[in-house]
């Protein structure tokens, strides 16, 4: 059984830092490709940051210099490394994966990703 288990969402003030981490087991795949979205209350799923077999990552505008993407893979984790926190980056924070390769200009979609977890809560107060 597919399992993607996010941890490391919390609660911290505006300018703070965490790091989520997203342990993957029971992938009948090697990931082509693994990212980060979001979702607010009320908003759309929005996708953060990606990183794809050969190692490359991609990040949305918004997070861009303040978050960054990371693996372990012989631990099997993918990370988010979140800095500089804002009061709109508050959401359920996803993983997912995705069989295919990817490669992302602009927006990072989450078309392909399959396979997804069950979420982490951050919430950035002012």
């Amino acid at each position: 059984q597919v399992q993607l288990a996010e941890s490391g969402g919390g609660s911290v003030q505006a300018g703070g830092s965490l790091r989520l981490s997203c342990a993957a087991s029971g992938l009948t795949y090697t990931p082509g490709c693994m990212g980060w979205f979001r979702q607010a209350a009320g908003e759309e799923r929005e996708g953060l940051a990606a990183m794809n077999i050969g190692g490359r990552t991609f990040y949305t505008e918004s997070v861009m210099g303040r978050f960054t993407i990371s693996r372990d893979n012989a631990k099997k984790i993918l990370y988010l490394e979140m800095n500089s926190l804002e009061p709109e980056d508050s959401a359920m924070y996803y993983c997912a994966a995705r069989s295919l390769n990817c490669y992302y200009e602009k927006s990072i979609s989450s078309t392909g990703f399959g396979d997804w977890g069950q979420g982490t809560q951050v919430t950035v107060s002012s």
